[in-house]
């Protein structure tokens, strides 16, 4: 194919803030996971697809197949659907005490 670009699981995007290597980024509708670090305006390389260990809300239960959003303002993943953007789905059930702040999530790539 003539047309074909790239499979697209990582594609280069700007940081919209400076971001750390392993934390989620929005960009438009466009969600992924920085694979290095990016002061804001720089490019960044972002895996869109794959299972990630992923900072959450703390004090909130995961169950396992439970829908994942964005929460862009906090910079953080929550099961609260409003006003925020989805990402994916929770792989591994976690606990709802204040520091279980890390969540497993297979992205959806959906925009």
């Amino acid at each position: 194919m003539k047309n074909y670009v790239q499979p697209g699981n990582t594609i280069t995007l700007t940081a919209p803030y400076a971001v750390a290597s392993g934390d989620g980024l929005l960009v438009g509708s466009i969600f992924g996971i920085a694979a290095g670090d990016a002061a804001l305006g720089d490019p960044v390389e972002a895996a869109l697809v794959g299972v990630f260990d992923i900072t959450k809300v703390g004090s909130q239960a995961w169950t396992v197949g439970a829908k994942v959003y964005w929460d862009d303002t906090n910079k953080r993943c929550t099961t609260v659907a409003t006003d925020n953007t989805s990402v994916g789905v929770a792989v591994e059930a976690v606990a709802s005490g204040a520091g279980d702040t890390i969540g497993r999530v297979r992205l959806n790539a959906a925009f």
